[in-house]
C-alpha cells in the first residue's frame, strides 16, 4: 500500500478503551474507531492528540439526584516514551511537550503530547479535556496543532495529508504556513500550498456550537505563530471561528452524514473561499462494538433471538449491579445513551405522561438512560437530574446509569431491544451509537436525522418516526415529534415485540444485513482515501 498518501490525523480526543480516559464522547469514539480501522487495513495513518492527565469528568449522581463532577489523576504504564520533546510558545513562555506513543488497543500509532512534565512551570495545559474555556482552550489547541506538527517533524514522519477532525486542530495550519514562509514563500503562496495538504471534518450542525475566539486573545496567547492580525482575520474571521478556519485552510471538507453535509453547506454558505463540504458518513469499528455471539448466530444461520436474549440478560444483570434496579429481561427494553444536550430531547418520551405512564408503571416498557452533561452546562445537568427523578417515579420502567463511558455504551448497544433517538432534526450530525445497535440486531426507532435516513427501511430494519418534519418553531416540532414517537412506539413497536416474535426476529436480521458493511470503518476509510486523502 506504499502508493497511498501518508496521513496525520489530528483530534482533541480518542476513545480507544473505557479505562484510557482520553475521550469525552462521540468525537473521540469516532477517532478511536478511525485509528483501529486504519490498523486493520494497514493504512499509512498516524494520530496526533493530547495526553489528558484527568480525562474528561467522572460524573456521579448525588443523594439529591443532582449530577456532580470529580477529577482523578491517571497514569498509564503502557504508554511508550518516544524520547521526543518539542517546544511551543504560549504567552511568550516556552512550553515543552513530551511525546508519548501507544498502539496498545489494536490501533495505528497514536502520539499524545503532554505538558505535565518538570520542564514546565505551567503544567496544567493537558490537565482536563474540555475542562475550561477561553485562554486554557487556546493553550490546548496551540499544543495540539502547532505542537503536533512540530512533533511529526521531530520524529521524521513524512506527511502528505493533515486531517483536522473538528476545528480544534486548525492552528496546525499556522505552523504549516509559518514553515513555508520561513523558506521564502509569501503568505498567499504558503496558504495556497498548505490548503493542498489539509482536509477537514466538521461535526457540529449548530452554528453557536462551533468554537470561536477573540483575535486579541489568540494574539496574547501566541496562537498567531508569526502571522499578522490581518492574515489571521482572513483565515478565520473576527472573532476567529475555528470551523471557518478549517474550511478556508483545507482543499476539501466533509460532513459526517449525507444530511449533515447538506446542513453544513447551508450553514457556512456565506463563508468566502471555503472548501466544498462533501458527505462521508461515519462508521464504527465492528470488532470493538459488535458482540461476537450475535455475529456468529447471524452468519451461521443460528438462533439470533437466543443470542440476543443471552446478551440482554447480561445487560439486565449489569444494570442491577450498577443501580440495584431489577429489570425484566422478558419485557421490552429501550436504550437511550448520549450527551445531555437540549436538542437531543432525552425526556421526549415523558412529554405526555397520561399516554406513557401506564406502560412505565407496569414495566411493559423499560427505558435505560445514560449520558453526561458538560461540567459547565447547567441545562445539561438539569436534564440528567430530571432523568434521575423519573427513575425514582417509575422504578419498574426507568433506569439512569451514571458516569456514561465506553463500557456502558457497549452494554446498551448490544443488549437493548430498541435504540431510541429523537433529536431535533437536522441537529444530529451522525449518531454512531445507532450503527452499533443496528449491527447487534437492536432495532433503531429514530427521527430521520444523522445517519438513519441512509439506512432506514421503515418497518423492515427498524422504524422511523416524524417523517423528516422540520421547523424552527421548537414548540411545534416537539409536539409533532412527541405525537409521532408515541404513535410508532405504542402502535407499531410494542405490538410487534409482544405479539409477533417472527417479524421482530426478521427485522433484527435485516438490521444486521443492511448495516454491517455500509457502516463499518472499512467503508468509511475507503471513502476518506478515495474522496479526500488522494488528490484528483
Amino acid at each position: 500500500m506504499s502508493n497511498l498518501p501518508s496521513v496525520a490525523y489530528f483530534c482533541m480526543e480518542y476513545g480507544l478503551h473505557s479505562d484510557f480516559k482520553m475521550y469525552a464522547g462521540g468525537l473521540g469514539i469516532l477517532a478511536g474507531d478511525h485509528m483501529k480501522g486504519a490498523k486493520d487495513l494497514e493504512l499509512p495513518l498516524v494520530g496526533i492528540g493530547l495526553k489528558w492527565k484527568q480525562g474528561y469528568t467522572d460524573q456521579r449522581i448525588a443523594e439529591n439526584g443532582q449530577p456532580y463532577d470529580s477529577y482523578h489523576n491517571y497514569n498509564y504504564d503502557f504508554l511508550e516514551d518516544t524520547g521526543v520533546k518539542v517546544t511551543v510558545h504560549i504567552r511568550n513562555v516556552p512550553i515543552v511537550c513530551q511525546v508519548w506513543k501507544t498502539e496498545a488497543f489494536g490501533n495505528n500509532p497514536l502520539y499524545l503530547l503532554d505538558t505535565d512534565i518538570p520542564e514546565n512551570g505551567e503544567r496544567w495545559i493537558t490537565g482536563q479535556l474540555y475542562g475550561w474555556f477561553g485562554e486554557e482552550r487556546i493553550a490546548q489547541e496551540i499544543v495540539l496543532g502547532i505542537g503536533g506538527v512540530k512533533a511529526l517533524r521531530a520524529m521524521g514522519h513524512a506527511v502528505d495529508v493533515y486531517h483536522f477532525n473538528e476545528g480544534h486542530a486548525a492552528l496546525a495550519a499556522t505552523e504549516l504556513i509559518r514553515e513555508k514562509m520561513s523558506s521564502g514563500l509569501t503568505f498567499e503562496e504558503a496558504w495556497n500550498q498548505t490548503r493542498e495538504e489539509v482536509v477537514f471534518t466538521t461535526h457540529t450542525p449548530i452554528k453557536e456550537g462551533n468554537e470561536s475566539h477573540p483575535l486579541d486573545k489568540l494574539e496574547y496567547m501566541g496562537a498567531f505563530n508569526g502571522l499578522t492580525l490581518d492574515q489571521m482575520k482572513r483565515i478565520g474571521g473576527d472573532p476567529f471561528n475555528m470551523t471557518v478556519a478549517g474550511l478556508r485552510l483545507s482543499r476539501i471538507a466533509n460532513g459526517v452524514a449525507v444530511l449533515h453535509a447538506e446542513t453544513a453547506n447551508k450553514m457556512w454558505k456565506e463563508v468566502a473561499g471555503r472548501s466544498e463540504i462533501i458527505p462521508i458518513t461515519n462508521a464504527i469499528h465492528t470488532p470493538t462494538w459488535v458482540d461476537e455471539r450475535m455475529t456468529q448466530a447471524y452468519e451461521n444461520g443460528g438462533d439470533v433471538w437466543a443470542a440476543h436474549m443471552e446478551i440482554k440478560r447480561e445487560l439486565v444483570d449489569f444494570i442491577f449491579n450498577r443501580t440495584g434496579s431489577q429489570l425484566d429481561a422478558e419485557k421490552l427494553l429501550i436504550g437511550f445513551s448520549r450527551r445531555a444536550a437540549p436538542y437531543k430531547r432525552s425526556d421526549l418520551i415523558f412529554s405526555q405522561p397520561e399516554v406513557i405512564e401506564p406502560y412505565l408503571e407496569s414495566g411493559k416498557i423499560q427505558i435505560v438512560f445514560s449520558g453526561k452533561a458538560h461540567p459547565l452546562d447547567d441545562t445539561g445537568k438539569q436534564i440528567v437530574s430530571n432523568l434521575v427523578a423519573m427513575m425514582k417515579k417509575y422504578p419498574k420502567g426507568v433506569v439512569f446509569l451514571e458516569n456514561y463511558d465506553m463500557t456502558i455504551g457497549a452494554m446498551l448497544t448490544r443488549g437493548s431491544d430498541i435504540w431510541l433517538n429523537n433529536p431535533r432534526r437536522p441537529l444530529e450530525a451522525s449518531g454512531t451509537s445507532g450503527m452499533k445497535a443496528a449491527m447487534n440486531g437492536v432495532l433503531n426507532c429514530s427521527i430521520l436525522d444523522g445517519w438513519w435516513p441512509e439506512a432506514c427501511i421503515d418497518g423492515v430494519n427498524g422504524w422511523q418516526f416524524g417523517d423528516g418534519f422540520e421547523t424552527t418553531d421548537f414548540e411545534k416540532l416537539d409536539q409533532h415529534d412527541s405525537d409521532a414517537l408515541y404513535d410508532t412506539l405504542l402502535n407499531r413497536v410494542v405490538p410487534t415485540y409482544y405479539e409477533n416474535r417472527d417479524q421482530w426476529v426478521s427485522m433484527m436480521k435485516e438490521s444486521i444485513r443492511t448495516t454491517r458493511e455500509e457502516f463499518a470503518t472499512k467503508r468509511m476509510l475507503n471513502d476518506y482515501y478515495t474522496k479526500m486523502y488522494q488528490k484528483g
